[in-house]
């Protein structure tokens, strides 16, 4: 009986010595799961920081640009506050909302623009950065079979889609659009009545 009791006893004894280490082996498991959580929130800080900082220098930088350009910063901060982009030597305006070819111009000569002129192979390009197909100032309008710009200069550079433009379909197709972004070639023409979203030009002067 002194034996088994003596047994049992050291079984207790052993079973209260071991119950401590397994609670001790399961102490570095929580202790590692802290250590990735402060690495983790260390390393979202140092991103944000990093973001911070490469903000700061690309608002430097675009203010340096504006300045070095003549460009006074109240006037730059008055149209950015409004949604304007700026490229040399405009600023421009994309739409968030579809309209027609008319009414879309109607809203930039509210604005005090119109619809873009795009002038080079630079416009050109930053224009389709949007990829948002968008009405541009070009059209037939005024006189049947002649492309010309809203401010009443025949087009002289195009950059048309493959196969454009086509009057798809006999349909009347007056009005240009930004359509093909992939592509430097990227104009379509559409009827004008057609809803899409737009882009208005403003130059600033010196």
């Amino acid at each position: 009986m002194a034996r088994v009791l003596h047994k049992e006893q050291s079984e207790i004894h052993v079973d209260y010595v071991n119950a401590p280490n397994q609670l001790a082996r399961g102490s570095p498991s929580k202790n590692h799961t802290g250590k990735d959580r402060r690495k983790l929130y260390r390393l979202v800080g140092v991103s944000f920081g990093l973001l911070c900082i490469l903000q700061i220098a690309l608002n430097i930088s675009l203010r340096l640009t504006l300045y070095i350009e003549g460009l006074s910063p109240s006037i730059t901060d008055h149209y950015f506050k409004q949604g304007w982009v700026y490229f040399r030597p405009s600023f421009y305006y994309i739409s968030s909302i579809k309209k027609s070819w008319q009414d879309s111009r109607d809203d930039c000569l509210r604005r005090g623009a119109d619809l873009v002129i795009i002038n080079s192979r630079e416009e050109q390009d930053f224009t389709r950065k949007f990829h948002r197909i968008s009405w541009i100032g070009l059209t037939l309008r005024e006189t049947k079979g002649e492309w010309k710009w809203v401010d009443g200069t025949p087009l002289t550079k195009s950059y048309w889609g493959s196969g454009e433009p086509n009057d798809y379909e006999g349909k009347t197709e007056d009005c240009v659009e930004i359509k093909f972004h992939d592509e430097e070639n990227s104009w379509n023409d559409i009827p004008c009545g057609d809803q899409n979203f737009w882009i208005c030009e403003k130059t600033v002067a010196l």
